[in-house]
């Protein structure tokens, strides 16, 4: 057996056929520069530029870097770090293609050691090491997100931010500043090999959405990378800006990641029961009450940043509750009706995730609760048919929902105490995590905001 690659395991010979494909691609296309991606444990992309002369080497020995430099990678005394580009992942850049001199291809890197081991700073590796679990229980996980983003007015004052057009949920904006930003968008996608299946204008002004067709777990992390990085250069050619903050204006709904995700055996659907009432198995329920029971624990890595608690406690259709309903888009996990009887379809729905987390990491912790439950045959409740988020606590309390962490601060306090958390990432990653997530919640603390001043000033 060979490496992991994509979520596919893959012999030495295919590896070779993949970089000998590389290696004639970037010949024959005649591309001059090489951009090898990663990503840090927060989810922001690095990159490495590299002429395509040093290819064949960086295929063997893989490119060193000062792993002490990127956020939670190594401490100095252990900095040597080796990023091993993956050919399965090449793909040339669009937006080059009218300047040749300039063209340019990427790869996503597996970071290792200096030993060859694969370095468990590395959030992919995370992912590859929850892929191989899944299969090794005969599963292969498939995911397809809906990744909801704002294109705002290009400009430095912040305070003069504003959504580039007056549009609403499945809306021709009548006034909009980028009126060809989703059919540019998803040309370019579809050019770097990401299959979309939908795009439409969401609810708020400015708001837009596209959801990528299902692949497999760790394929999808590294589309909604190169998603993340198409999209806004897609609006800077546009003279937009586009974000993917949770929640970037009070008044108008935040930014989430709903994430179907199915578990295949083989060519069979593991969550479709003919028989069911739903058309769910066992599988599929023991799968859901797994990521009910330990989403609280995992909010903080699902839901990252301060703000996007802003988008869970004041957004619409935001989940508030550790729930999960049939067509209930209040619920964390919803079970969607549509074609009941075609087992391929079906699905659950996770709706806690926002646009703005590390994909690597949010998809292991929701990926290995799921096997958990299923392991462990975790009992499900029945399903919720309340709006949960129009519920009090004390009505969710009653009924018996667990509520999920309102702020940053509450949802570290919950991973802090998480022993499954800290085995899904690792020590060192969970460790950092907290670390650094901690310092940013006090950091946020200390700001004395206009609200603040409006308020206390004159008492």
């Amino acid at each position: 057996m060979g490496p992991l690659v994509s979520g596919h395991v893959i012999r030495v010979g295919d590896m070779n056929r993949q970089q000998e494909f590389v290696l004639r691609t970037v010949e024959e296309h005649d591309i001059r520069f090489i951009r090898l991606w990663f990503t840090d444990i927060l989810g922001y992309l690095k990159s490495v530029m590299m002429s395509p002369s040093e290819l064949e080497s960086a295929f063997e020995e893989g490119v060193g870097f000062d792993g002490s430099s990127i956020e939670g990678f190594s401490r100095i005394s252990e900095s040597d770090t080796i990023a091993l580009p993956d050919p399965s992942t090449f793909r040339v850049l669009p937006f080059d293609a009218g300047s040749p001199e300039i063209q340019a291809a990427q790869m996503f890197c597996d970071i290792t050691t200096p030993d060859g081991q694969p370095s468990w700073s590395d959030p992919r590796q995370i992912l590859r090491r929850q892929v191989e679990l899944a299969a090794d229980e005969g599963f292969t996980c498939m995911i397809s997100p809906e990744i909801e983003f704002y294109l705002v007015t290009n400009t430095d004052d912040l305070s003069a931010l504003m959504p580039t057009d007056n549009g609403g949920y499945f809306d021709q904006a009548t006034s909009n500043m980028a009126p060809k930003f989703r059919r540019e968008a998803m040309v370019a996608l579809e050019s770097m090999g990401i299959a979309t299946e939908f795009s439409h204008h969401e609810t708020a002004p400015g708001q837009q959405e596209i959801d990528l067709r299902h692949a497999d777990a760790l394929t999808m992390a590294d589309n909604i990378m190169t998603f993340r990085y198409l999209i806004k250069q897609v609006a800077i050619s546009s003279g937009v800006r586009a974000t993917f903050m949770p929640k970037p204006f009070t008044e108008h709904a935040g930014s989430a990641m709903h994430s179907h995700i199915s578990l295949f055996e083989g060519d069979s659907n593991a969550f479709h029961d003919p028989d069911d009432e739903i058309s769910l198995s066992k599988t599929g329920k023991h799968f859901i009450a797994g990521v009910l029971k330990h989403s609280p624990e995992i909010s903080a890595v699902t839901n990252q940043w301060p703000n996007s608690y802003k988008r869970i406690v004041f957004g619409n259709e935001a989940p508030t509750a550790a729930t999960w309903g049939v067509s209930n888009r209040s619920a964390l996990v919803r079970v969607p009706t549509y074609r009941l009887a075609k087992a391929d379809s079906r699905r659950v729905e996770v709706r806690s995730l926002d646009s703005a987390c590390n994909p690597y990491l949010a998809y292991s912790l929701v990926l290995a609760a799921g096997l958990k439950g299923i392991r462990e045959q975790y009992p499900l409740d029945d399903p919720a048919e309340d709006d949960i988020s129009q519920l009090s606590r004390r009505e969710r309390r009653a009924m018996g929902y667990e509520d999920l962490p309102a702020s940053l601060d509450q949802a570290l306090r919950l991973l802090e105490k998480s022993e499954f958390a800290a085995d899904v990432m690792g020590e060192h990653v969970y460790e950092y995590f907290l670390r650094s997530k901690w310092k940013e919640w006090h950091n946020y603390q200390e700001q004395i905001t206009p609200w603040e001043l409006r308020n206390t000033l004159d008492y």
